[in-house]
This record gives structure tokens, sequence and C-alpha cells, in this order.
């Protein structure tokens, strides 16, 4: 390996449980006998990682008005471990500009880490044949089925960052964004139209001449990282047709008290306590009916609107796509949940129901999260599919 690599970034890393999250940069884990408390330095919502009993990481770094003298810097993933701690992704990207692993970079030197440009500042400031390149660095922890996708949660400043560097381009200033992606194993690389569509547009209007490279990095038991090979295809064609205002849902309501309801023409029905998760889809307008879902005041039209007058709202999730595949997700649903009650949003297909009753959050099971991975990355597999038919 490289003289950089392996890159150790933590000095003693001790393992505990994950247990549950405390606000956006709080953690609780079971360390041993103790249950202890850990800032996340991280902003994302890692709702694919930090599920109950996940292994992860703690470095004692305290500081000075801090709460905790513990920090979380990595959780263990489906092929090893993965780095929380956005403020060392620099330190790998650094690593890769020495090694010359970023393709068009080779010979680059770094002038300044966090570099004002205006009222900007990005990563790196690199000189390269005597020329200014203006580098940005994203730490991309979302695997979906086999798509590494960035952002995991609406970021605008990272939207800001990509027109600014955008409009550098432009005008004839080099620059670029790396994205370290932190599964190996990872297909393609993609920013997550579902859940920010803002940074896909942007993304997507970019112009050739900003330069972007996702690359994979492998992280082991030590959590040493190591590059894990080239930057990963990025398919914008699959971007451009799927980005749409449209597609299907996943809509997760909470019952906190047994209830009796009348749900239109399934007549009185009874919902016991617990979570429920329904599927639909919109041909159009997605992100307004999501909005309508959230809302207790309105025209009862759908079995879902009876329901969600006396449940709580805990969460929707755009499967953003130009197919429909909400019976397809109902069909998927019904291995994990408990279809319930028969007939319940399915007037118009042959599902036996489109909400199922699950006893916790399932935002909480891997199975759940996977089921939404695969769906959030059918088009990717699908155009794969279509590549590898159109060669043989």
């Amino acid at each position: 390996m490289a003289g950089n690599f392996p890159l150790k970034l933590f000095s003693r890393p001790r393992k505990g449980r994950f247990l549950a999250r405390r606000g956006r940069f709080l953690v609780e884990v079971r360390l041993g006998k103790d249950v202890v408390r850990a800032y996340l330095p991280n902003p994302g919502r890692l709702r694919e990682l930090l599920l109950p009993g996940a292994e992860i990481f703690l470095v004692r770094q305290g500081r000075e008005g801090r709460k905790t003298e513990w920090t979380a810097v990595a959780v263990e993933g489906r092929e090893g471990p993965v780095i929380l701690h956005t403020g060392r992704t620099n330190d790998i990207a650094q690593a890769l500009l020495l090694e010359n692993l970023v393709p068009g970079l080779e010979g680059a030197r770094i002038v300044k880490r966090e570099a004002p440009l205006g009222r900007s500042r990005f990563d790196f400031l690199l000189e390269q044949d005597g020329d200014p390149f203006w580098l940005e660095v994203k730490s991309c922890t979302l695997l979906a089925g086999r798509a590494a996708l960035f952002p995991d949660a609406v970021t605008d400043r990272g939207r800001r960052h990509l027109e600014e560097l955008d409009r550098l381009a432009r005008r004839g200033i080099r620059a670029g964004v790396l994205f370290v992606v932190h599964h190996p194993g990872a297909r393609w690389f993609l920013p997550d139209w579902h859940t920010d569509p803002a940074f896909a547009d942007a993304f997507l209007a970019a112009g050739s001449a900003l330069r972007i490279w996702p690359i994979p990095v492998r992280t082991g038991p030590d959590l040493a990282v190591e590059p894990a090979g080239d930057p990963l295809p990025v398919p914008r064609e699959v971007l451009a047709r799927e980005k749409g205002d449209r597609g299907s849902y996943l809509v997760i309501l909470e019952v906190e008290e047994p209830k009796v309801l009348t749900v239109g023409a399934l007549g009185e029905v009874s919902f016991p306590a617990g979570f429920y998760v329904y599927a639909g889809s919109a041909s159009k307008g997605l992100k307004a009916r999501l909005a309508r879902h959230r809302r207790t005041r309105k025209k009862k039209h759908w079995h879902i609107d009876y329901l969600r007058e006396e449940a709580r709202f805990v969460d929707g999730l755009a499967v953003r796509s130009s197919r429909r595949d909400e019976c397809a997700m109902a069909g998927a649903l019904a291995g994990l949940g408990e279809p319930y009650p028969a007939g319940f949003g399915a007037g118009d297909c042959s599902c036996p129901s489109h909400l199922f009753r699950f006893r916790e959050d399932p935002r909480s099971l891997r199975p759940f999260q996977d089921l939404l991975g695969y769906f959030r990355s059918l088009a990717l597999e699908g155009a794969a599919l279509e590549r590898s038919g159109d060669s043989a």
C-alpha cells in the first residue's frame, strides 16, 4: 500500500453498542457495563447505520465545554466500519491527493486547507501547473442497495458549495468536488434525489468543467482507512430520468392507544397501538401529497385520511421514480409487518392491504432500511441490466 495508507485516524478506539440518538450531535451507547453519552460529529440522519444494537466505535476526545468525554467516530456497516467523524474526512482526502489517487489531480500541491474565497470557505486550495484548483470534500455514508448516495439529509450548505464551485468552473477557474465514499462495495454514485431534490438539481445542472470524484475507501477493524478502487461511475442519465416530483412513498404513523375508527367503506376498524406504514404513490405532485398526509384538517378522500386524523405523523419517505412501485412495496412490507386491515388503500388493485402494523418504529429495523434502500436504488439496478442486455 502507498506511503500514506493505511491511514490510522484514531488511537485506541473502544467498541460499544448504539442505544439511541439524543439530539443531532449526541448518542447514547452501552460501553461495557455502563451507559455513556458521546458526541457525534456528523449532522446526517444516519438512520440505516445507527440502528439499535449496532457496534459503534468511541474514542476519548473530551474538550472544555463539552458535556461528554467520548466521541463517536465510526459504526459497523455491511462491509466493515464506516467513519462517522466528518472532520476527519479531509485527512482521507489529503492522503488520496498526496498519493496521486485522484485522477486529473496528479502532482497537485496542497496550498491551504480550509481556504477562504469571498464569503465562502472550501476544504482545499490546490495548485497544479501554476493554476489554482478549489476542491470541496464531502463524506458519503449512505448506501442504498449498491448505490452510494449523498446527502442523507437536506443540505443547503452542500448545495450552495456545489453551485459556487460550478460558477467558478464556468469562469475558467478549476474546481471540483471529492466525495469520499465509505462503502468499498458501492457500484455507482449519485446525489440522493429522494431526500434532497434541490441538491440533485444543482448536481445535474453543473457543467462539465466542474470535476466530480466519488472515490470509495475501506476501513479496517482498527479504523485504518485505505483506498478501495477507482472513482465510481456517475449515471447522470438515470438521475435525469428519475428525479421528477413523482413516484411512490411510505408514510409512517403511530397509534399511541388502541382506537376504533370508521374508515370509509371499510366501516368500523379496530387499530391496536403500534406503528403503521402506508404505501402510496403519486403520478405527479409527490411533495404535495406527502405534505397533505402530514395535515389533519382536510377532506377525507383515502382510507389513510381517516387513520391520520387520529394517529401521530412520524415520517414520510419519498421514492422518486418514473415508475409506480406502491404495490411492489406493499408486497415487500407484507414480509415485515402485519397487513392491517384487509383492503386498506387497495381499492384499485389486488393487494391484500397497503397498510402494515409494526410493534416498534420500523425505521429502527434493518430489514425496513434495506427495503427502502432497495426501492430507492431500483432504477440504477434496472439501468445496469439494460446496459448489460445491450452489450450481450
